[in-house]
């Protein structure tokens, strides 16, 4: 006989556990499923968190390495990528065990697996190649989103690298190109910029970071 709930709530990003939480603390029996094998979404995995640790290490090695300029003299500033990339990952760590401590906490069921419906009332989850279904009275779809490739070039993440694939590189590139002038192909290209790579930004508008303010986006145009 299948499990039921009140509330299940398909996707565990920053949308979906948030939700999942506040549900459990209104008094619904809520359950929260996600594919990933930890809660956060992209952006405790592989989006907001991850970038934000390498752009301030990226910025910290930056700065140290131009100290000299500014007459300061050290001996020498050596760029450990491997370090810099556990570091980013420890971190990563660290907020999504947070996430799962809230959901035993609020008494929120965590089932890991690919959830879709089954009809309005019955959800399948998919893990290991074993399905499970439980019944819901209410569902949340809160999925997120995913890189989209060019047409023709598609991303293997060895040559051409999604936003993941460039949070992960093991080696720094002499050169990369971005093909996107927006917030998140910004941090890219200034995290492995500061850190010696050279690179180029493709954007089709006139101007970076469209749909922002202009006059930050002349701005990030004189940084």
């Amino acid at each position: 006989m299948s499990e039921k709930f009140e509330v299940v709530v398909i996707g565990g990003g920053p949308a979906g556990y948030v939700c999942s939480i506040r549900l459990s603390q209104l008094g619904y029996k809520t359950a929260c499923v996600d594919s990933r094998s930890t809660l956060g979404g992209t952006c405790l995995n592989v989006g907001c968190i991850p970038s934000k640790s390498l752009l301030n290490l990226s910025e910290k090695y930056h700065n140290a390495k131009n100290l000299s300029e500014k007459g300061i003299e050290i001996s020498s500033v050596k760029l450990n990528l491997d370090k810099m990339m556990k570091n980013k990952e420890k971190a990563v760590t660290v907020l999504t065990k947070g996430i799962e401590f809230l959901f035993k906490k609020n008494k929120i069921t965590y089932f890991k697996g690919k959830g879709s419906l089954k009809s309005a009332n019955a959800i399948s989850i998919i893990s290991n190649g074993k399905e499970t279904t439980i019944e819901t009275e209410k569902t949340i779809i809160s999925t997120g989103s995913e890189p989209i490739s060019i047409p023709g070039m598609e991303f293997d993440e060895e040559k051409i690298l999604s936003s993941t694939g460039a949070l992960s590189l093991s080696k720094l590139p002499k050169k990369m190109v971005v093909v996107g002038g927006g917030y998140i192909g910004l941090e890219m290209g200034s995290v492995w910029s500061r850190l010696g790579t050279e690179v180029e930004v493709i954007e089709f508008l006139d101007h970076i970071t469209p749909g922002m303010d202009r006059e930050i986006s002349n701005e990030f145009m004189k940084i």
